[in-house]
């Protein structure tokens, strides 16, 4: 299906209705209409079928197995406990693969059948959440530092980031009569989206809010960035805006590639909707709506250039941009075990593995949460923060919690973060094989393998505590970030790899190409006398990343996004 053609599809689409009441009720195939596919986005949710099985099934003269992703939309990741027992509920009764938490702070269930689909929707809605923009080319599920330091900080930002992912909502009730059987009312004027137009934007934006010294949402791979400035007495002052961030890119098309977000200037908490209403319709009126691999936001900027960018932006916000102010990211990780937030309780981050929560392969983690939130739902302040690396903050505990919720999570096997390394502890992986149609190669299932491979060797030099990040990809659109990972697998083909080398640990210098279309005896070995090198040779808490671009190994990628690094800083 072309771009061009997509752009009608949503232009004819009625308010992103289509036919999809039609689809859903079609019980002759598991999928929905053509262009049905292509709206169902919008809604939260892709068409995808099994992968393992296609083959066979074709083979069978069977239509694929098909069934649908959900994801939904929860900023900055915060859900109740009782929430997660909603979800948990619906994961066990919808979906296959228990819950998984995203990169983008959220929650998808996998497997879901057509004739389930409506049913699935309704029952997320009953736990007061949405799927709205989950998808699709409007405004993403926004990202939110999870933060358990600085408690009142993340209140706030979290506020000012749920608040505007509201904002950015589409007007059109397609979702409300499709899913939740919405009557319309005889006579009611045809909703008009204001911010988007009939064909909504020329492909996906997502924004994140990051607090320093701490990076995990990767602010600069955002098309918008939202970084937090405090004043001298700890309060929110405003936001350093960053613009033009992208991950995605396709293998042989130099046209395509990752890019890090400019830091543009800084506005006020009050600045903060009415500057990303003027982003967003910039990108909407100037975005390529011609070829789809070149319809983000940092293609965009550098088709125009950043001076145009930010002109036409202060122009439409109806004011200039301060100059920015100066901040520092220490690391794009997150923080594990108990820490103490400055609002007297604690918070506890745990690791969850490709962020995927499942009772399997002797492991009884959805159960163990499951519990968890049993036990937090009667305790008034407590949450569950989804970070964008894919883990779980336990937030709020009240200290005499502290001692049931360790006995609980030890229990069932939660507690991996205290034995982990580094490199286990930071992975990341996105879903890829085998419900992912555009993967190219295995992510979240090669990733417990590939952590014991390069384990080994780091154990060999001596650095199994070195706090590398390593992440894994099934193709080179990005979800997983990869092209911020010191170490980084880009699939290709099924078993091979791009290795991808040099990024540094805040997020704030992409990696670059070392080894081309390779497999896992090809990636160790050359890993290996790299890694003798930095364990030889480091400088006193250099990291890995930091290392190989200082001794030239690898180099980095020439333009140097606008921006105050942390070492500027200091």
């Amino acid at each position: 299906m072309g771009s061009h053609s997509v752009e009608d599809i949503k232009r004819a689409s009625r308010g992103l209705r289509g036919s999809m009441v039609e689809s859903l009720a079609d019980a002759h195939t598991g999928e929905l209409r053509e262009a049905d596919q292509r709206l169902v986005k919008f809604h939260g949710s892709y068409q995808q079928d099994d992968r393992d099985l296609r083959e066979a099934r074709r083979l069978a003269r069977l239509e694929p197995a098909h069934a649908f992703m959900i994801r939904i939309r929860t900023p900055g990741g915060v859900v109740t406990p009782s929430q997660w027992l909603q979800l948990d509920d619906i994961a066990t009764r919808y979906a296959e693969r228990g819950l998984r938490i995203t990169t983008r702070q959220t929650i998808q269930f996998h497997g879901v059948v057509k004739h389930e689909l409506k049913a699935t929707m309704q029952a997320i809605n009953a736990a007061l959440i949405d799927t709205i923009a989950a998808c699709g080319d409007v405004n993403r599920n926004v990202m939110v530092a999870a933060n358990p330091l600085q408690s009142q900080t993340h209140a706030q930002v979290y506020a000012q980031a749920a608040a505007l992912s509201e904002h950015l909502l589409p007007r059109t009730r397609a979702y409300y009569e499709i899913w939740l059987d919405e009557q319309p009312v005889a006579g009611t004027p045809r909703v008009e989206e204001p911010l988007y137009g009939e064909a909504y934007l020329p492909r996906k934006f997502k924004i994140g809010f990051a607090i320093p010294p701490s990076n995990d949402v990767d602010v600069l791979a955002n098309d918008l960035g939202f970084i937090a400035i405090l004043d001298a007495d700890g309060g929110l002052a405003g936001y350093n805006v960053s613009a033009g961030g992208g991950m995605g890119a396709s293998h042989g098309d130099p046209a395509t590639y990752p890019r890090l977000a400019d830091v543009i200037g800084f506005v006020t908490p009050e600045q903060v909707t009415a500057l990303a209403e003027a982003v967003i319709g910039t990108q909407r009126d100037h975005g390529d709506r011609e070829v789809r691999k070149h319809a983000r936001l940092k293609y965009t900027i550098d088709d125009r250039g950043l001076a145009w960018f930010v002109a036409e932006v202060e122009r439409r916000a109806g004011f200039a941009l301060a100059p920015p102010r100066p901040f520092g990211f220490s690391h794009n990780g997150d923080r594990f075990g108990w820490v103490e937030g400055d609002d007297g309780r604690a918070h506890l981050t745990l690791r969850i593995t490709a962020g995927r929560i499942e009772d399997a392969a002797g492991s009884r983690h959805q159960t163990g949460l499951r519990e968890l939130a049993g036990l937090l739902a009667a305790v008034d302040g407590t949450q569950l923060r989804m970070t964008p690396n894919q883990n779980l903050v336990v937030a709020g505990v009240p200290a005499a919690l502290r001692a049931r919720v360790d006995e609980l999570l030890t229990g069932f096997g939660l507690d991996g973060y205290r034995h982990a390394s580094p490199l286990r502890r930071n992975a990341l992986a996105c879903v890829a094989l085998p419900t992912c149609g555009l993967a190219m190669a295995e992510a979240e299932r090669y990733l417990p393998t590939l952590l014991d491979r390069v384990e080994t060797l780091l154990s060999s030099h001596g650095l199994l505590d070195a706090p590398i990040h390593l992440r894994i990809s099934g193709c080179p659109n990005g979800c997983s970030r990869p092209y911020l990972g010191e170490i980084a697998l880009v699939g290709k083909a099924p078993g091979r790899y791009n290795l991808m080398l040099g990024a540094d640990h805040r997020g704030q210098r992409l990696n670059t190409l070392y080894r081309e279309n390779i497999t896992e005896p090809d990636i160790l070995g050359a890993l290996d006398p790299l890694l003798a090198r930095y364990a030889a040779e480091r400088d006193a808490g250099e990291g890995f990343g930091d290392f190989l671009v200082r001794v030239a190994v690898v180099v980095p990628p020439k333009r140097i996004p606008l921006q105050l690094a942390a070492e500027e800083q200091s």
